[in-house]
């Protein structure tokens, strides 16, 4: 079994009775590598975090610095609920960006601080999803489902200061929310004066995307399948047009 590279770290704080989690890179659970089929197990998945963080139970302060653009909402569901049983008290510091369901991470803080220059992105869950129209029907519906458990978590945070009906228009909407905007609708609970460098954030979402074994993605392998199915397709018509065109000329030399 195939590992991906580690993105977050866990480990004990210099103040006692405290731990520091850092989410850096993409949220993702164990999946099968399509062109080689093997398994990659992932440590960057809930099972993961979980058994990292049954190591602290005793814990009382749990320090949670996120720099993520997202990833599987299954496993950041699950990591969101693993932190909100936790009996620590949860300070979430966002050090770049925390987008889609690294945004509902956030959400498991009893307390948000974000730099004044950092952002958060939230929008509607999305897959990718195959089969006849009522299957198709289906997945629809229970996205919408998976979306109206998904907003608890911005609603529970925001205590009152944003209605389920204008979230709703921002996931709608697709809406990156500055520091400023995430305080008013209750997603942060300070926003600090400084400023963190932006471009360093980048530049280490980046460096963790090009560390962690990259996922194929579905629609490459089947647009790379169509290719090849259509060479072969061109192939065979070609020569099928030569061989026609052989016997055509056969038949001619025959009736002269």
């Amino acid at each position: 079994m195939e590992t991906t590279k580690r993105m977050w770290e866990i480990r004990q704080s210099t103040q006692q009775s405290t731990i520091d989690i850092y989410i850096y890179g993409e949220v993702q659970g164990d999946y099968i590598d399509l062109l080689t089929l093997k398994n990659v197990e992932s440590n960057t998945s809930a099972e993961y975090f979980k058994k990292e963080l049954e190591k602290y139970q005793d814990v009382r302060k749990i320090n949670i610095y996120i720099n993520s653009f997202g990833g599987s909402v299954l496993e950041g569901t699950a990591i969101y609920n693993q932190l909100k049983r936790h009996t620590a008290i949860k300070t979430v510091y966002v050090d770049g960006f925390a987008c889609s369901i690294a945004a509902v991470i956030a959400m498991a803080g009893d307390k948000v601080v974000m730099p004044k220059n950092t952002m958060m992105m939230i929008h509607n869950i999305w897959c990718s999803v195959c089969g006849n129209a009522e299957q198709l029907r289906k997945m629809a519906n229970d996205m919408d489902k998976m979306m109206e458990a998904n907003r608890q978590a911005y609603l529970q945070k925001s205590k009152g200061k944003i209605s389920e009906k204008q979230l709703v228009e921002l996931l709608d909407a697709e809406t990156w929310l500055t520091a400023g905007e995430c305080l008013r609708y209750g997603f942060a609970d300070s926003v600090l004066d400084m400023e963190v460098d932006i471009s360093d954030a980048k530049q280490k979402l980046k460096g963790a995307k090009a560390a962690n074994i990259q996922k194929p993605d579905f629609h490459e392998i089947i647009a790379a399948r169509v290719r090849q199915q259509t060479e072969k397709l061109d192939e065979t018509l070609q020569k099928n047009k030569n061989e026609a065109k052989r016997y055509k000329n056969l038949m001619a030399s025959m009736l002269r």
